[in-house]
């Protein structure tokens, strides 16, 4: 059950401690001298002792990471740092997680909460859990270790290091925030670090407290749902990762090997394969996959040997994150297109009102993510050819042949929007330093927007639109624009948006204009928000369904997690 994260914060962040002086100065360099790397054992003699002794070897491991820039050793960098000092300068927080040989019942909670984070999206390698099993189990089996205050002192930093760092991925995740991130509250700051962390001392309840931190939505939460039966049976083997396209064709090339070899698909990886065998392999692979059988490791081929179980959950993990770009809460009515599932969403008060297929921008002329509100649209529509269509693909046409204007239904226009004869222009001249022209479709059932166009507002120049096409919607694979949307289900688009204007425009209205193919420009009283994002995961009827990574979004999010952290599951 979750409740208001607002109110819930609200609460939580009413009160926390300023930290004494007496304990912050502990935490301070003295007179700026290096200090000294922290001790790896200290056997305290006295066990009352233990848990002086103990805060003592957290303020030195906390002088001596702070110096390092989070690094404790060379397996242990604590990633919270301002956050953790912050915590432990507080008069009462001097040993959060155990007392006098004994761990706490949060403790408890937490590290079993970091072995089952990949539940929730998270990597349990992030949050220094090989260190504290490590140490768990060395408390069980060596009795000595029990007056160790270093190590106790190390658990400690540890596990309060794993807790903001967790609380942080959970409410705000790992992705950069960019220009489409709506999050008014992206920023996870060391006063609702402690305030989460006051709450589960206070309450005794760590996964709840948690668990408020997720974003609330269906989608979200449907993903979760789903995930830890994904997880049981997935595959835990971690096989080489094939960077494409590459830079370097001699480690692609060993990349590619080793991953083959690694599948089973040649003998051999202690050399290097000859050309022939290279090919055999591949061929053997493409064979298992019901791919295309050439012998050649294109980008199908590279896409399916990164198709592994840890590769699958990465995806997973990052479109988790997606949504906690989004804002808290999303408007009572909008439309959601979803790039990689071909597909747009029309949203009111919770209810899906409408699915739709859609055909999207190709790789190289994509789709924008943005956010905008639909303000109008437009029956029967001229369109004006972008310049980039016209120099990367007309302008050589209309230069073989003046004819292919006519073709595609196409008039030339000046710069006061009169038509002008085309075999009075001198083609070869043109170019896009020099071309003062416009190309205009003319509006049609063969114009390449169909017969509608749907407006919103953005600096890409692109909308819902008809298309000429039809036939491209039972493709499997839409990603065929040179940008914009174009809909299959446009009519009822179109009738939803006027739905709210009987007076203005009578049910009959729209189809007598149709019929009549008459231009009209339809304004609606009510904008309708659009939300185009990306999104390659989602759950359905118990599964986790992946969509194409199209415009390698996945793959740059990826590289961009395991570029700052190392996110292998270490279970």
């Amino acid at each position: 059950m979750f409740f208001s994260e607002r109110n819930y914060l609200a609460g939580i962040t009413r009160k926390w401690f300023t930290g004494s002086m007496s304990v912050l100065c502990l935490l301070l360099f003295a007179c700026q001298q290096k200090p000294e790397e922290p001790k790896p054992v200290e056997i305290v003699k006295k066990p009352e002792d233990l848990n002086k002794k103990t805060f003592e070897n957290i303020t030195s491991i906390l002088e001596f990471a702070s110096a390092n820039g989070g690094k404790l050793n060379d397996s242990v960098i604590f990633t919270s740092m301002p956050v953790v000092k912050a915590w432990y300068a507080q008069k009462d927080s001097l040993i959060t997680w155990s007392n006098q040989k004994a761990w706490l019942q949060m403790a408890d909670s937490l590290f079993d909460f970091i072995k089952h984070s990949e539940e929730y999206g998270l990597f349990p390698s992030n949050y220094h859990y090989a260190q504290l099993n490590a140490i768990f189990e060395k408390l069980k089996k060596d009795s000595s270790a029990m007056l160790d205050a270093a190590l106790w002192a190390r658990a400690d930093v540890s596990f309060t290091d794993a807790f903001m760092q967790i609380a942080k991925d959970i409410k705000v995740g790992r992705l950069q925030r960019d220009s489409i991130t709506l999050r008014k509250d992206t920023l996870f700051n060391d006063s609702l670090g402690i305030a989460l962390l006051q709450t589960v001392q206070r309450e005794k309840t760590l996964t709840q407290v948690l668990q408020q931190l997720e974003p609330n939505y269906k989608g979200y939460h449907e993903i979760r749902s789903v995930l830890k039966h994904f997880l049981d049976s997935m595959d835990r083997k971690e096989y080489t990762y094939v960077n494409y396209p590459f830079e370097d064709s001699l480690e692609y090339i060993a990349q590619l090997q080793k991953r083959l070899f690694e599948g089973g698909y040649i003998s051999f990886d202690d050399h290097a394969a000859d050309t022939a065998e290279l090919r055999a392999a591949v061929r053997s692979f493409q064979e298992s996959k019901d791919l295309k059988v050439d012998g050649k490791a294109g980008p199908a081929v590279v896409a399916e040997l990164n198709n592994t179980g840890i590769e699958k959950f990465r995806r997973i993990a990052i479109n988790l994150d997606r949504y906690k770009q989004l804002p808290d809460t999303m408007p009572a009515r909008y439309l959601w297109v979803n790039l990689p599932a071909y597909k747009f969403q029309l949203w009111d008060n919770d209810t899906l009102k409408l699915e739709s297929r859609v055909i999207v921008g190709n790789p190289k002329t994509r789709t924008p993510l943005l956010t905008s509100e639909l303000t109008n649209y437009v029956i029967f529509p001229q369109w004006t050819v972008p310049y980039s269509i016209v120099f990367k693909e007309m302008l050589p046409q209309i230069q073989r042949k003046v004819e292919y204007l006519d073709k595609q239904n196409l008039m030339v226009v000046d710069k006061n929007d009169s038509i002008i004869d085309p075999h009075t222009i001198n083609w070869f001249k043109l170019n896009k330093n020099n071309f003062s022209y416009q190309l205009k479709q003319r509006e049609g059932d063969d114009n390449s927007l169909g017969v509608i166009k749907f407006n919103f507002r953005n600096k890409y120049s692109v909308y819902l639109h008809d298309t000429n096409a039809r036939g491209l919607f039972s493709r499997k694979v839409r990603a065929l624009s040179h940008g914009c949307v174009r809909v299959q289900e446009w009519k009822k688009l179109a009738n939803y948006l006027v739905q709210n204007d009987s007076i203005r425009y009578k049910p009959d209205t729209l189809a007598a204009w149709m019929k009549r193919k008459e231009k009209h420009m339809v304004n609606f009283s009510k904008r309708l928000p659009i939300y185009i994002r990306y999104f390659t995961a989602e759950a359905k009827d118990g599964s986790i369904v992946l969509h194409d990574d199209i415009y390698a979004e996945d793959k740059i999010a990826r590289n961009r997690y395991m570029g700052n952290r190392k996110p292998v599951s270490t279970l």
